[in-house]
């Protein structure tokens, strides 16, 4: 009696780790969009209230409280760049990344400014350090072009689609209001615009995280 082999396919493992999504992937946790949305408003109110009380011209402890509230604001903006990095919000190519990639280095020199310009003696403070001054508004037409690329991409759906661009308008409003209108009324229209632009795309992000094609 001759023997007769049977072959079957290997079964397929259900143990083996499944692949974590990558940069630029859209399948990321609602729950870490939503932290990021959080600590965007978060900072953003921070510097917000500084603005109303002291305005963008203070001196002193006002200045120093402008700047590190400012740091808070800016470590919110981060967590916006890295939320529109993970889901690709720019686009998926080498070049729509690469544009966040380079906020991230303009963003990160105004902050350094913003932090040593807080905490150093005046003498030093307004010495070189100042030179890291020009990356704020460098970092926020930055921004500005950032929420352009979002609206045009797409990637983001609904009310998030445009609301980058909203907030992202805060250099382009805030800094002629300055020299047309002077410190009183450029208080009040750029610690507002914070509130509806920044404050708000993050309570959006926190409460819709998926029409950023979060969990997707």
């Amino acid at each position: 009696m001759s023997d007769t082999l049977t072959t079957q396919p290997a079964l397929a493992r259900t143990d083996a780790a499944r692949p974590q999504p990558t940069v630029g992937d859209r399948t990321v946790d609602p729950r870490t969009i939503r932290r990021m949305g959080l600590t965007l408003t978060a900072g953003t109110l921070l510097w917000s209230a500084s603005q109303f009380v002291y305005g963008p011209t203070a001196e002193g402890v006002g200045a120093r409280v402008g700047d590190l509230t400012g740091l808070c604001f800016q470590v919110g903006v981060f967590a916006l760049l890295t939320a529109m990095l993970r889901t690709g919000a720019t686009g998926v190519t080498r070049k729509a990344r690469a544009m966040i990639r380079v906020e991230y280095v303009l963003l990160g020199l105004a902050s350094l400014w913003s932090l040593l310009h807080g905490v150093l003696p005046s003498s030093i403070g307004d010495g070189p350090v100042m030179m890291l001054d020009a990356f704020w508004p460098l970092s926020m037409l930055g921004m500005f072009v950032i929420g352009i690329k979002v609206a045009v991409a797409g990637r983001w759906q609904g009310v998030l689609r445009f609301w980058p661009l909203v907030a992202e308008t805060w250099a382009v409003v805030t800094v002629p209001s300055f020299l047309l209108l002077g410190d009183g009324p450029a208080r009040w229209i750029g610690a507002t615009h914070l509130l509806i632009g920044y404050a708000a795309l993050g309570l959006l992000l926190a409460r819709r995280p998926e029409l950023t094609g979060a969990g997707r």
